[in-house]
């Protein structure tokens, strides 16, 4: 190779070399909407993943609470894992979606029979301005649909963890009761026998105590088998593998504090639903998508500049390309394309507001109904049923009646207290589901920023 090529070859890849150098550490320009997502997702960061690590888990022991499985299973689920990784990338793609493409290096040569030019260059692609900023406009609205996709995980876990957590609690409720009926049915099979014996009544009574005896222990039995399902449940909600041994349950029994009462909980639930915020943020961004659509009206560009390192002097030359936008047909369909699906999220979160609405509706009907069952439970027929019980149990002592008169007063006793117990679970249910999942009211030490001020305090 001649020496006089060799210069050039030498001059062509010092000059990639100083041009990819000094490229190397450019940044763009960031957008409002940018800033402040990123700003909301280091917010949350240093509450769920302090300096990029797991937070630390609480200790669960024979003292935890319902608050300590709680914090337990909201920073340990993956399912909210899973979650806060989609937000982040969400954050991320703002910056991509408002960055320039990457500059192109390009280089040509003209050749007979020898070298006559050579010529790199480096080109990059504009597009229209604000562009580039409405684009990441879009990616920060589908950031915040991400988040409230994120929240709503965490409500959701903190509900699978309440749900057997009641469900447990009143199982043995529901034991306890049985255990106090078997033991009942064993003092009357006695009373049978001795009147059995003494010739006031037959053998007959005596099978009758023995049988509904099998039948309290086979109840028995199933709900503690039922035990079972509802711990593998609790440890899912807690994000706990196979292999760890069974979280304790805590002994003491806590309520969601939650006034049904106040009139404004549906306004809060309207307004601070993460499902429904996320549907609002969609439809943002379809509003934004509108606005990228109409700008496809305006052309893009491609600048750049060549320079010829053969010539003597150097010569270059600057090189400039436009899109020519003419095909109106292609852009008015992209616009119309855009109003659809504005009108589309419009009407999906317009669709989810009616439902809030019912589900409210529905669950407000069946708190108070569990509620009203409770009160004419406690307050009129467990104590009518305790004493037609002992009236019945007194008189068959006597053999003033007979033994299915006494037994249809224990199995009546017993169905109501198992109806109240029932009652309990139910409006427990519906009280976390109502905080929980419709009114969004997350729980105390949730890894979320702190939520909007309300006039609700919740009792």
């Amino acid at each position: 190779m001649k020496k006089s090529n060799l210069k050039y070859w030498r001059c062509l890849i010092l000059m990639t070399v100083l041009v990819s150098i000094s490229l190397s550490g450019c940044y763009g320009l960031t957008t409002k909407s940018e800033r402040q997502a990123r700003s909301d997702f280091g917010t949350l960061s240093k509450i769920y993943r302090p300096d990029g690590n797991k937070a630390a888990l609480p200790v669960l022991d024979s003292n935890s609470t319902l608050a300590v499985l709680l914090t337990y299973a909201m920073l340990n689920q993956p399912r909210v894992e899973a979650a806060y990784y989609e937000y982040a990338a969400s954050v991320e793609k703002i910056t991509l979606e408002r960055s320039l493409s990457d500059p192109k290096f390009t280089f040509q040569m003209d050749i007979t029979n020898v070298i006559n030019s050579i010529m790199p260059g480096l080109m990059l692609d504009v597009p229209w301005p604000t562009k580039l900023s409405t684009k990441a406009d879009i990616a920060s609205a589908e950031s915040q649909a991400r988040y409230y996709a994120f929240e709503s995980a965490v409500l959701q876990t903190a509900f699978d963890v309440k749900r057997p957590y009641y469900q447990l609690h009143f199982l043995d409720e529901r034991i306890r009761i049985n255990c106090k009926m078997l033991e009942l049915m064993n003092n009357l099979e006695k009373i049978a026998r001795a009147l059995n014996e003494s010739g006031k009544v037959t053998l007959q009574d005596v099978l009758r105590a023995q049988i509904e005896q099998e039948r309290l222990k086979t109840e028995i039995a199933n709900l503690e088998d039922s035990r079972n399902p509802l711990m593998a449940k609790l440890k899912t909600a807690l994000g706990m593998s196979v292999d760890q041994p069974n979280p304790p349950v805590p002994a003491q029994f806590e309520s969601t504090p939650l006034d049904m009462s106040s009139e404004q909980l549906l306004a809060t639930a309207l307004a601070h639903n993460p499902q429904l915020k996320s549907m609002e943020a969609e439809v943002h961004a379809a509003e934004e998508g509108i606005k990228l659509a109409r700008l496809s009206r305006f052309p893009d560009f491609t600048v750049g500049v060549e320079g010829d390192v053969k010539a003597n002097p150097i010569m270059v030359r600057p090189k400039f390309e436009m899109t020519l936008p003419i095909w109106m047909d292609k852009i008015a369909a992209e616009i119309a394309a855009a109003q659809a699906r504005k009108q589309a999220a419009s009407a999906r979160l317009s669709a989810e507001q009616i439902q809030l609405v019912v589900e409210f509706a529905d669950k407000s009907y069946m708190y108070r109904e569990s509620k009203r069952n409770l009160q004419l439970l406690t307050g009129k027929l467990l104590s009518k049923a305790q004493m037609s019980l002992d009236v019945a149990r007194a008189a068959y002592s006597s053999a003033q009646i007979d033994f299915i008169n006494l037994l249809e007063a224990e199995r009546t006793l017993l169905q109501f207290q198992i109806v109240e117990v029932e009652a309990r679970t139910q409006c427990e249910l519906t009280l976390a589901e109502l905080s929980l999942i419709i009114l969004g009211t997350p729980p105390d030490n949730a890894p979320l920023p702190a939520p909007p001020s309300t006039d609700i305090k919740p009792k």
